[in-house]
Parts: C-alpha cells; structure tokens; sequence
C-alpha cells in the first residue's frame, strides 16, 4: 500500500472518530488515529539470541513498520543476531518494557529518556543528527488558513498533544503556557492525546483540531518526502533545540550486545547499505550520545510545573 492511500485510510478513521471520541478522567480526549490496515508487526518472542527493538510511538503504526523495519534488520544482519520490531501505542509502555528486559534496544523519544532514565535504568547509545545537528525543535502548527498567528492566540482554541510523555508534543507546550502563567486545561478548550506526532499533523491539516505542537524532526520529514498534509498547515513558533530523541538500551543487556548494537549505529553512514537506509529516515548518521544536549529537557519539566488557573480568569 502506498503511502497516499495510507493516509487516505487513516483520514477516514480520523473522520469517524472525531465524530465518536473517548473522554477520560482528566477532561482531555483520546483520539486514536492509527492506520486502519493493522500492520504485520513481528513482536518479540523471547527467544535465545533475538535482540527485541522497540520503537515509541513518534510516529503511528504503520508509518514504523516502513521506515523502522529495514533499520531494525540492519541491526540485526551487522551483529549476527536475529531481531524483532516490537511496538507499543504509548513511551510509558515502550519505558516500562525497557525497564524489565522485555525489550533490549529502543528508539524513544527524549521526554520519556529523559523523565524514565533513572527510574527505569536503561542506557543510552547514539542520538541521530539530522540537517547536520543532533538537535529537534518543537514546532507549532496550525491550519495554513487559520488566523492564529502565535500561542496567545490560541486561547480557547482545540489543540492536540501527542502522547502524555511527549516532550515536543506536550512538555514543551506546557512550558510555552507556564511561562504565560497558565495551564493547558486553563488556557485551551479541549486538549485531545494522539499518540503519534503524524496523527498531530493530519488533525491539523484536516481541522480536527486548531493547534498542536510537533517533533520538528517528522514535520520537516514529511514536508519534504510527502507533504500532503503538511502543505495545509503552517508553522508559527519554533521552541529552544534539545538532545534528538535518542536510541537507548535496557540495562539488564550485555555489555557486549551494547557495545555491538552502538559501533554499528554509529557507523552506519560509512556503508552504502546503511546510508541508503538512513537517508530514507532523513537522518544524517548516528553520533555517540553527549549528556548535555539533554539537560535542558530535565529543567524545563520542573519549570512547567505551575498550578492550574480558575477559567474565569480568562
């Protein structure tokens, strides 16, 4: 299936479920915009030498299968191991998996990385560097025939997060509202959870919702390979640079496995097979990871941690 008709498909169960959303406990919707063809995911099975590679849910399902596959089978060929792509609808469950060894590598997003490091011991390997920089911004969008035109004017607006994790998809919008003194649940109508930074931009271009914050990363990718979408948004606000989200392993790994999996990544660019892959995802190559392009991530979540404003202030 191409990747038109893939998004036909997924504009069609967004246009159902815009009509049918599931409100939960904290006044924000859940709109799953998951492709409607389920995709043939190999999942872990847990045995001898399989190394399970998970990827976090930055992009949606079938989207990972076409652009994380040949990556995960790279691997995998390079250290003599058979591997297995294995996928979770939120960070928090691809964290939790790293956390007990029922993933061995993963490519998570940097909030999660960031907020589950300690908690959940894994390690990271390499951060990509993408556009010549192993940094991504947030970028906010709104529709292209919209009249917002900054943040403050999205007051009372719907907007769209990504996953409760996110750190382009939802921290750094709270921090944009923290430093205005308000809260996302204060200063917008309805907020909706996506999980996938994709599903973010179709409910943009398709009017589901007004506004949402996105990896720049995946907005600058498809703007580029298929902009179908992105063509009918527009960006008005760029956040700070952060440490890409970054690929990571669990702690109850070898320290051989580790070291393999990181000189192949990290070399990657030098192969012809590898660089073909990698210029598919838009990534330049791999560098080994460097703790303070992280930093700033740890300090904006304490910073976005302000109480909730009464409505009526509004």
């Amino acid at each position: 299936m191409n990747r038109t008709r893939r998004f036909s498909l997924v504009l069609l169960a967004a246009a159902c479920l815009a009509l049918f959303g599931c409100k939960n406990g904290d006044d924000y919707e859940r709109v799953d915009f998951t492709d409607t063809v389920r995709p043939d995911v190999r999942q872990a099975d847990g045995g001898g030498d399989v190394v399970r590679v998970a990827v976090g849910a930055m992009i949606s399902p079938g989207q990972t299968i076409v652009n994380y596959q040949e990556m995960v089978d790279y691997i995998g060929a390079k250290i003599g191991r058979d591997t297995r792509l294995v996928q979770r609808k939120t960070y928090a469950e691809v964290n939790e998996m790293l956390g007990k060894g029922d993933v061995d590598i993963a490519f998570i997003c940097t909030g999660p990385f960031v907020h589950g490091r300690n908690e959940m011991g894994f390690d990271p390997l390499a951060t990509p560097v993408v556009r010549g920089e192993p940094f991504y911004r947030a970028y906010l969008i709104v529709h292209k025939d919209s009249p917002f035109q900054r943040l403050s004017d999205l007051g009372g607006a719907v907007f769209a997060f990504t996953d409760p994790e996110s750190n382009t998809g939802a921290m750094v919008p709270t921090h944009w509202l923290a430093q205005m003194h308000t809260t996302p649940d204060a200063f917008f109508k309805r907020v909706h959870f996506t999980y996938s930074h994709d599903n973010s931009i179709l409910a943009v271009a398709t009017g589901l919702v007004d506004g949402a914050s996105v990896d720049g990363h995946i907005w600058e990718y498809y703007h580029q390979r298929d902009p179908v979408h992105t063509a009918n948004t527009r960006v008005i606000m760029k956040s700070a640079p952060f440490g890409s989200p970054p690929l990571v392993a669990s702690g109850q790994v070898s320290g051989e496995v580790k070291d393999r999996v990181k000189a192949v990544i990290t070399h990657m660019h030098e192969d012809p097979e590898g660089k073909k892959i990698l210029d598919q995802l838009a990534i330049d190559r791999f560098d080994a990871f460097q703790e303070e392009w992280y930093k700033s991530v740890a300090e904006m979540k304490m910073k976005a941690r302000v109480p909730a404003l009464d409505h009526e202030k509004h």
